[in-house]
């Protein structure tokens, strides 16, 4: 038997990923499961972007490109902080890279040390605490709950810092429950980050433009800790380019440069062919952007909707990208046929089999009484998904 690695052997397959393969293997066997686990959008890279891509192709973009990019993308990258987010940042602090999860886990490769801490509010995205853990740092959660929108407080924050701590990681929009820190509520964590010069911030910003509260804010516009902030962004989500797999990440030019060394010894430059197209994706004013985000505010207030009429469900209204995450734990103890629910993992599979409906479980974000329903579907497909899981939730007793 062949010896895998200790670290491989501890690392976490991703939950996320998990339920979309086994609802693609049921699929194959023939059972009509409507999958709400992947956090992807239904729509088309829009043509204009598509159409970068071929002229790119044309024109023998077939070589490497520079490690942390091509410089007329990273250019644009530093325009669209400039006109978006009132940002200034030079060429030399922007690192383009193979989605926005490679851009995370080079700021975590190269500022964590094994013993180091890492605060990360829970929920959080699933990968954060598995890649925390691969740089050897040691992930320290702030639970938080629907009550508060699933935001902590500036005093949570100042309770879990310790002399250990050298990172802070979390998202606006947030993955897995939609929530938005406001500039007001940014302000206030602010101002505990600049008691604390040594502490770095990660601020996840990938669904930045899937806000249904007007302007996004970013930690960054801070000036007192503005170089302590990494932020992380791409263009999976608001360009519908998942596939395409382009993320960026803007910071101090001594992390860039330690990222682009990171990058240069593990996969070098990203897709010559995708960086073209999201350099057409950044330099646009695209209306289908605009068009997009409607669409994810009509399906929000729709699924919100209709999950709040299901008895037992305890819902908010997230302000961002398109996830809702109800607290499922009034049916824990319950059963039916012998299922027996205790966690929302057996409420996960529950809903699998009876309702063929696949979701995530609240467990793989860090929260042990929730589920994650992604609403990037489309409407006549959700409103067939939440029946189903009325009829199977209204089985337990």
């Amino acid at each position: 038997m062949i010896k895998l690695s200790d670290r491989i052997e501890q690392l976490q397959e991703s939950q996320t990923l998990t339920m979309a393969r086994i609802s693609r293997e049921l699929k194959e066997q023939g059972l009509d499961i409507i999958s709400l686990s992947l956090g992807e959008p239904d729509f088309i890279t829009p043509v204009y972007i598509r159409e970068a891509a071929k002229k790119a192709i044309d024109k023998g973009y077939s070589h490497y490109p520079p490690i942390s990019g091509y410089m007329d993308l990273r250019k644009a990258i530093c325009e669209k902080f400039k006109n978006e987010n009132n940002l200034i940042f030079s060429p030399d602090q922007i690192i383009v890279s193979t989605g926005a999860k490679q851009s995370i886990a080079n700021a975590v490769l190269v500022t964590i040390n094994p013993g180091d801490e890492v605060i990360v509010p829970a929920p959080y995205w699933v990968s954060y605490a598995q890649i925390i853990q691969l740089a050897g740092g040691t992930p320290v959660f702030i639970t938080t709950s629907i009550e508060s929108d699933f935001k902590i407080t500036p005093q949570q924050l100042e309770a879990a810092i310790s002399s250990k701590t050298r990172l802070f990681i979390y998202s606006s929009p947030c993955n897995p429950t939609g929530s938005v820190y406001s500039f007001d509520e940014l302000k206030a964590l602010s101002e505990v980050f600049a008691k604390h010069p040594n502490i770095l911030i990660i601020s996840d910003e990938i669904y930045e433009h899937i806000n249904f509260i007007g302007k996004h804010e970013s930690i960054a516009q801070f000036e007192n800790i503005r170089n302590q902030v990494i932020i992380v962004n791409g263009v999976s989500k608001a360009y519908a380019m998942t596939g395409w797999r382009i993320g960026y990440l803007a910071a101090d030019k001594q992390i860039t440069k330690a990222c682009d060394k990171m990058q240069g010894q593990f996969t070098s430059a990203a897709s010559s062919i995708a960086q073209r197209a999201a350099l057409a994706a950044i330099s646009s004013n695209d209306p289908e952007t605009i068009r997009m985000q409607t669409a994810f505010r009509r399906r929000r207030d729709l699924v919100v909707n209709l999950l709040s009429k299901i008895p037992g469900l305890s819902v908010n209204q997230p302000q961002g990208a398109f996830y809702v995450f109800p607290d499922v734990s009034s049916f824990f103890g319950k059963q039916y046929n012998g299922s027996v629910i205790n966690t929302p993992e057996d409420l996960c599979m529950f809903l699998l089999k009876d309702a063929q409906v696949s979701l995530v479980t609240g467990e793989a974000f860090g929260d042990n009484n929730c589920l994650r329903i992604s609403y990037a579907a489309a409407d006549e497909k959700l409103v067939n998904a939440i029946e189903r899981i009325s009829k199977s939730l209204q089985k337990l007793s």
